[in-house]
């Protein structure tokens, strides 16, 4: 007798469009607010520039100061991807700990097997978009937790 399938029960929630990164207006849009964030965040986490050149996945100094200084440019899907990993990372960082704490947690080791007494900057500088996956995935569990 075959079993019958399961289905979804039904919601009015639906979610939101994924923003087409490939688009160049959804870029457009999404990257003067997003360089404005990622900007704010380092200077509250005293993140150096050349460690910040780093999260955004090498930027070299002339463009760096540049998107500095006019955060208007359009950035590759890339960066802003990057730029979404940490400013969530940010956000979830406020949200479990007090302002001090949220703002040093970044740099001081961390004794998560995840980081092996790194601290969080140095593991998602060294390993890039999928470290910075990691870090939003743990402290996004531990808010929900």
């Amino acid at each position: 007798m075959p079993r019958a399938v399961p289905t979804y029960p039904a919601t009015r929630y639906q979610p939101p469009a994924l923003p087409d990164l490939g688009s160049r207006a959804t870029r457009e849009r999404l990257s003067p607010a997003a360089l404005k964030a990622f900007f704010n965040a380092m200077a509250r986490w005293q993140v150096r520039d050349e460690d910040a050149r780093a999260l955004l996945g090498g930027v070299t100094n002339g463009p760096f100061y540049e998107m500095k200084r006019h955060p208007e440019r359009t950035l590759d899907a890339d960066r802003l991807t990057r730029i979404s990993y940490l400013v969530g990372i940010f956000k979830a960082l406020g949200v479990l700990y007090s302002e001090t704490l949220a703002d040093a947690w970044l740099r001081l080791p961390n004794s998560n097997p995840l980081f092996a007494g790194a601290t969080p900057l140095d593991y998602m500088i060294r390993g890039g978009l999928p470290a910075m996956q990691n870090v939003r995935r743990l402290l996004d569990a531990r808010r929900a937790g």
